[in-house]
């Protein structure tokens, strides 16, 4: 058992230092509500791509269209990554998304994109869990604070293999739309934002907790496109997620990628957001 120290003879003064905020994020670019509504507008349904449960879909979104994660028959988490549909190298960076706008996300939040990118992929523009916040347990819904449940973790801590877990699934999904190999899509597989899922930190032991997903058939996530787009969906074996989330027992159902393209009117004087510009200095 490991020993834990006396507490020195200034612990309270030590304990009481004031809280900062690490990002003060009031020089991030400003969310244009009324130009994302205009898009909204004149948005029709060009696609629809259906992920069975258990399973993993690609899909694939130009920049300035929308798509959409519909919950169609019943509650079920779904796990999202996105990638630059022209290099994949450029991700989606959940903990720089947590860092920025914090541990769930929202309207008017962005999906951030890896270093040395850092720029928005896309843009939350509706989302019909919002009335939700945070509940009495502190949870609330589509977090960036968990990874994805995956047959490594499966294996060590329960001692069986399991092949429809989040990663494995949007690995066959990148492997099928890249023509990459399972074994390449392994590595392309990132951190995700857990759609519908309603998750938290336990208040004692400060342990990542998952609780019944609020969704219903008809709610919806809804997000623009900043650059090109491949995204990957997997619908987690889990279900709601209100038990487990690697099971052949829990009750699953399909989600739905709805994918919207705009007037083209309404994207006059719109452009995709450029890479950051930091480069390292020559030595």
């Amino acid at each position: 058992m490991t020993r834990i120290p006396p507490e020195p003879p200034d612990a309270a003064a030590r304990r009481a230092a004031p809280p900062v905020v690490v990002y003060e994020v009031d020089r991030l670019p400003a969310v244009d509500r009324a130009f994302y509504d205009r898009v909204r507008a004149s948005a029709r349904l060009v696609e629809t791509v259906v992920v069975p449960p258990r399973q993993g879909r690609a899909f694939r979104v130009p920049a300035g269209h929308l798509f959409r994660i519909v919950c169609t028959e019943g509650p079920q988490v779904g796990d999202l990554n996105l990638w630059n549909a022209h290099d994949p190298r450029e991700r989606f960076f959940s903990g720089k998304t947590r860092a920025l706008h914090g541990t769930h996300v929202t309207v008017e939040d962005r999906l951030w994109s890896t270093l040395p990118f850092l720029r928005p992929m896309a843009t939350i523009t509706a989302d019909s869990l919002a009335w939700y916040g945070f509940d009495a347990d502190g949870a609330g819904v589509h977090d960036v604070i968990g990874t994805r449940c995956d047959p490594y973790t499966n294996r060590l801590l329960r001692g069986e293999d399991y092949h429809q877990c989040c990663h494995s699934n949007l690995a066959r999904a990148f492997a099928e739309a890249t023509g990459a190999t399972l074994a390449e899509a392994e590595f392309a597989v990132h951190d995700v934002l857990n759609v519908f899922m309603c998750t938290g930190f336990t208040r004692d032991t400060h342990q990542y907790f998952m609780k019944a997903s609020p969704a219903r058939p008809g709610d919806f996530l809804e997000f623009f496109a900043e650059i090109d787009l491949l995204g990957a969906l997997s619908a987690c074996p889990g279900g709601d997620c209100s038990a487990t989330h690697s099971s052949d027992a829990a009750r699953c159902f399909p989600l739905a990628v709805e994918i919207l393209a705009p007037d083209p009117a309404t994207l006059a004087g719109w452009c995709p957001p450029d890479p950051s510009p930091y480069r390292h200095p020559v030595s």
